[in-house]
């Protein structure tokens, strides 16, 4: 199991809209996802009693104590992907959730205050030698300020620009806060629509960050060898009841 942790300092980043918008993402690609919420202000939690369907479970898990061995029972069972959306600031929780993190996901806006309040979730990330990468959300549809603030990024990080600032960036679009009131993830909302595009294109490069087609890859190949075990089986038992009735 994979476990993905949203996380930063300061509120208003959009931790949950693209917790929900990556979940339905990977879903849509065929992978097993759960939903955890650390945050007690309960967004994720609203957004699953709004939806109809129950194809996503959202998790409330608030002590910091649970987090290690709940993500331990989730991946024995099977579970493929974890998702976990964090409160603003920095708490135990939050701690103790990027420190069993496979990716530390940071969003940030493309302002000074914003990429200022990178600072201690990326010094946690660090402090645990967790990976993490930036999420420039909630941007312009174009204009100086994005590269700018991608270059800081990249800066702050002291990594190269291709690693550390995930693409696409997340233009602010309506389509996100009504799929959100609707209990909608936006590619449901807005199937065909530009946020979609992104979300998704976003969902591969974290994919390929993380390797995931390589393990989807094997997955379906112990599936196809677990199916055709199966049908060897039966076959087997077919033959073997043949021959007792024909012997009778």
């Amino acid at each position: 199991m994979h476990t993905i942790v949203l996380a930063t300092q300061k509120g208003g980043s959009g931790k949950s809209t693209l917790a929900i918008g990556l979940a339905l993402a990977a879903r849509q690609a065929g992978f097993s996802v759960r939903l955890i919420e650390t945050d007690p202000q309960g967004t994720l939690s609203n957004w699953q009693r709004r939806r109809t369907a129950e194809d996503i479970v959202v998790e409330p898990i608030y002590h910091a104590a649970d987090i290690e061995p709940r993500l331990k029972m989730l991946a024995e069972s099977g579970l493929q992907l974890a998702i976990v959306d964090t409160a603003a600031g920095l708490s135990a929780a939050t701690t103790a959730a990027i420190r069993h993190s496979d990716l530390c996901l940071i969003p940030s806006r493309p302002t000074v205050a914003d990429i200022e309040a990178t600072t201690s979730t990326l010094s946690v990330a660090r402090a645990w030698k967790r990976p993490f990468s930036f999420v420039l959300n909630q941007t312009p549809i174009r204009g100086q300020r994005i590269d700018n603030a991608a270059g800081t990024l990249a800066e702050e990080a002291a990594l190269d620009l291709a690693e550390v600032v995930a693409r696409p960036l997340i233009v602010m679009r309506n389509d996100h806060q009504d799929s959100l009131a609707a209990g909608l993830s936006v590619s449901e909302f807005a199937p065909n629509g530009k946020s979609t595009e992104e979300i998704r294109g976003l969902w591969r490069w974290i994919a390929n960050r993380l390797d995931l087609s390589a393990a989807a890859t094997n997955l379906l190949i112990d599936q196809v060898i677990t199916a055709a075990d199966d049908v060897l089986h039966a076959t087997d038992e077919f033959a073997q009841d043949e021959a007792t009735s024909f012997t009778a």
